[in-house]
């Protein structure tokens, strides 16, 4: 069992046209929404995450779904399942990292609820006006891609966690108080006149990748030597490592911008790498529902 056969099921069964982004672009009411989860000991483990920490990643990468749609956030609601072993502290923690991620955006209500172990449920809103909302299925052949933010640093933040390693700072931060590409989305949202696909890179950049091109009916060709990432760091956690979070957009060639071009949009299908074409990557991805590690 897989997540997007999953999505694939209830899309189909559902038959709704908003099922398939980040987010849901409700039009009519000028809004787009998100909605993420983070279980314990799946999401996140409480031997290396303090309260804080948990609340900035838990509203950071809802926030995140909001940027790779172009929308401006502006509202969370937040439901926390808890188990006894949790206090009034670590509510308080909680919410003061949440709320520290972004002054823009404000949490705005949500439900406590007892369980067996922690369980996080962020609904983010995003608004729409004076911007252009972006789509997977808006690449076209000729567009260059472009990122923002450096990959592979949170996935190497994870594993030097699960060895008790707290250096190098950079990557163990990069995992547990990753940054929202706001500026970037802003940038792009505010300026195009034309149709764009973007997405967010928290399931790996390779995954955002092949997710635009499949659903755009185009092929994407990139060059991982102009990919953003700490050059001691292999290509395999670079591409695949997943949770960091940053944003890649299919935009046309002409468009000036300032973030790095790591490849093109070209006829054909799958996603070619350095020369080497994918059409399925999912043996390389993580599987929620065959791991219980934390990803």
């Amino acid at each position: 069992m897989k997540e997007k056969e999953l999505i694939q099921i209830i899309k189909s069964t559902l038959n709704s046209e908003y099922i398939g982004d980040d987010c849901a672009y409700l039009k009519d009411l000028g809004i787009v929404i998100s909605q993420d989860s983070l279980v314990e000991d799946v999401h996140f483990s409480l031997d290396y995450t303090t309260p804080y920490q948990l609340g900035w990643k838990s509203a950071a990468v809802n926030i995140s779904d909001i940027c790779a749609s172009g929308a401006k956030p502006k509202y969370l609601t937040i439901s926390l399942s808890l188990p006894n072993k949790v206090n009034e502290s670590f509510v308080k923690e909680f919410y003061q990292g949440a709320k520290s991620v972004s002054n823009d955006v404000e949490i705005v209500g949500g439900d406590i609820t007892g369980s067996d172990k922690i369980y996080i449920s962020v609904c983010a809103i995003g608004l729409t006006n004076g911007r252009k909302i972006s789509s997977r299925s808006n690449a076209k052949v000729g567009y260059k891609v472009i990122v923002s933010g450096e990959h592979g640093n949170s996935a190497e933040g994870l594993r030097l966690l699960q060895k008790g390693i707290l250096t190098p700072e950079k990557f163990v931060r990069a995992h547990l108080m990753p940054v929202p590409q706001i500026d970037f989305s802003e940038y792009l949202a505010k300026n195009a006149d034309f149709d764009y696909a973007m997405m967010d890179t928290s399931d790996g950049l390779a995954d955002a990748l092949i997710q635009i091109a499949n659903s755009s009916g185009v092929a994407i060709k990139i060059d991982t030597s102009k990919i953003p990432h700490d050059t001691s760091l292999n290509m395999e956690t670079v591409l695949y490592g997943g949770e960091d979070y940053g944003l890649v957009a299919a935009i046309p060639s002409e468009f000036a911008c300032s973030y790095p071009v790591i490849g093109e949009v070209i006829a054909g299908a799958g996603l070619i790498i350095d020369g080497q074409k994918f059409v399925n990557i999912d043996n390389k991805l993580y599987n929620h529902f065959e791991e219980k590690n934390e990803n």
